[in-house]
């Protein structure tokens, strides 16, 4: 019996005659497993921020202690109690920015607990992650420390939920002011004559939930409160050797209009400038990491393309406030990632919301940042959440007892965007790269999403000068794309490619097993000007192109 065509195959054949008006004559017909692309590389969107590719780590779980911090007198390999592998794999991945100290921990963390002498610091019950005991051992030195060993530049959270304006405004006077006040002096006799140089600075996080559960009306005055004596003490121009700062405000969970209309209407009045605005995205999956099924996979990853449209209905509603060609208050996604079901017993030994990256998570790290490409002109900064062990890692260790150190599926994805960093991203066309229709959910990913149809090609790009960067996405299980790449507006004449790759989505690097998700060669070839290569099912792929 013949089959009847689906909403997919007519939007399908409606891209392809898009596409074919930008593609030269000759170019193949589309099949089952062919796919068409169009690189516009003379039509220009925004330089690809470094910022972009940053993370975020939080005194939850393993991420910090056992993660990051094993101590100075571990038998794990460590400089100054960083553990070494850690620090060493980062460096060479690059962290532009690094968000501390959350998260929900944020709001009831006291930065003066966490200096002077370890053995002399307070005992705290961390109350968003399980009410163990908070040692303060890792604090802003440590934090400080970590940043500059990795390359990171650092991005505080603020605690506003159990904090006061004078607290913030003394953490900016510890960290930047250059000597010479009580708290200047206080930061040199711990160790650090020369000042942080602290730029980035969050003033609360999710005020909308862990972090107070305020309205937007209120959690906007908190900001202005704030910001207030933060302005004051961050005057960089009167100070010699001072640093300005710049400060995001709290916002929505998702794609909700409603905190951003409420929060921006209180600060119309007038106030402190904010400079930034930041939102939480999270993809939600209903099963353990390794245990997902095609269904399963397909309705997580469906949600990147609600994650492009929040971003985008976002920057409108910011725009409508403060139109400013330079785009401030500048969009921050500033945690964002997959959020997988947690086995309780792994949560046990290694710490909450320990979890694997797999194949899958590569897909999903690879979909977010082709939309953060795509969206440069847009966005400020990314960061993913988290850092180490906790969701959708970069790193996973075996606690503050193992030696053990995995580069995961997501390391690898990064790996292959960064060649995108500092580029000018420019306009792509693909099957995928097409938003769903209708209202986008409000929940930040963290409720259930209809089941969708699977989602296709994905492609972003980026120019400097003679090269031209593409990276693309197979996410389908079930089908190799055979991809042409139409390269307009210069002319190609090599390529050399890169791939991760694995069929099945469960596939995770293990510490039995660290190294079978990693970087390939790809065969990629140019042809009359276009780029030609298999992409095969579940892969993440970069191609860099000589141009002329």
């Amino acid at each position: 019996m013949p089959s009847h065509p689906t909403r997919r195959d007519f939007a399908r054949a409606a891209s392809a005659a898009s596409l074919a008006a930008w593609l030269p004559s000759g170019v193949f017909a589309a099949t089952a497993a062919n796919r068409k692309a169009v690189v516009h590389a003379d039509q220009e969107i925004a330089t690809i921020r470094p910022e972009l590719h940053s993370n975020f780590a939080e005194h939850l779980g393993s991420c910090t202690y056992g993660g990051i911090w094993v101590g100075k007198k571990s038998p794990i390999p460590n400089i100054d109690g960083y553990r070494r592998a850690a620090v060493e794999y980062l460096k060479e991945l690059g962290v532009p920015v690094l968000r501390w100290p959350g998260g929900c921990f944020a709001d009831d963390y006291h930065w003066r607990d966490g200096i002077g002498p370890a053995a002399q610091r307070p005992k705290r019950v961390n109350l968003h992650w399980g009410n163990y005991l908070e040692d303060n051992s890792f604090g802003t030195h440590e934090f400080i420390g970590f940043c500059r060993l990795i390359g990171a530049e650092p991005y505080f959270a603020a605690n506003v939920g159990t904090g006061s304006p004078e607290e913030f405004r003394d953490w900016i006077e510890y960290c930047n002011y250059p000597k010479g006040s009580t708290l200047s002096d206080l930061r040199a006799a711990n160790g650090s004559p020369e000042p942080f140089r602290v730029r980035y600075w969050g003033v609360g996080n999710e005020l909308w939930g862990c972090g107070g559960n305020y309205t937007p009306e209120r959690a906007a005055q908190e900001f202005r409160r704030f910001a207030t004596f933060a302005r004051g003490m961050a005057a960089a121009r009167s100070i010699p050797g001072g640093t300005d700062v710049y400060l995001v405000g709290c916002g929505p969970s998702g794609d909700d209009a409603r905190w951003t209309r409420g929060f921006m209407d209180q600060l119309s009045g007038g106030g402190p400038q904010i400079d930034g605005y930041s939102m939480h995205y999270y993809e939600n999956g209903n099963l353990p990491p390794t245990e997902f099924t095609v269904q399963e996979m397909y309705r997580q990853l469906n949600l990147f393309a609600r994650v492009e449209q929040a971003v985008i209905h976002q920057r409108e509603l910011l725009d409508g406030y403060q139109p400013d060609p330079r785009r401030r208050p500048g969009l921050f996604l500033d945690e964002w990632g997959i959020w997988d079901r947690m086995i309780p017993e792994e949560e046990r030994t290694r710490g909450r919301l320990w979890m694997e990256s797999t194949m899958r998570s590569a897909v999903g790290a690879g979909l977010g940042l082709n939309v953060f490409n795509r969206l440069a002109d847009k966005l400020y900064m990314c960061n993913i959440a988290q850092l180490m062990n906790v969701l959708q890692s970069l790193l996973l260790t075996d606690g503050p007892e193992g030696a053990h150190c995995v580069r995961t599926s997501t390391y690898w994805a990064f790996m292959l965007f960064k060649p995108h960093r500092g580029k000018t991203a420019v306009r792509v066309e693909a099957d995928g790269n097409r938003l769903p229709a209708g209202p986008v959910p409000g929940n930040g990913g963290r409720g259930a999403a209809r089941e969708e149809e699977p989602p296709d090609l994905s492609v972003s790009a980026s120019r400097q000068g003679g090269e031209v960067v593409v990276s693309l996405v197979n996410p389908r299980h079930d089908l190799d794309m055979q991809v042409e790449c139409a390269i307009l507006g210069a002319t190609a004449r090599s390529a050399r490619a890169q791939i991760l790759h694995d069929a099945d989505m469960n596939a995770a690097n293990t510490f039995d097993n660290p190294d079978r998700l990693k970087i390939q060669p790809l065969a990629a070839a140019v042809e009359g000007g276009n780029l030609k290569l298999t992409l095969p099912a579940l892969s993440v792929a970069t191609v860099t192109i000589q141009a002329g």
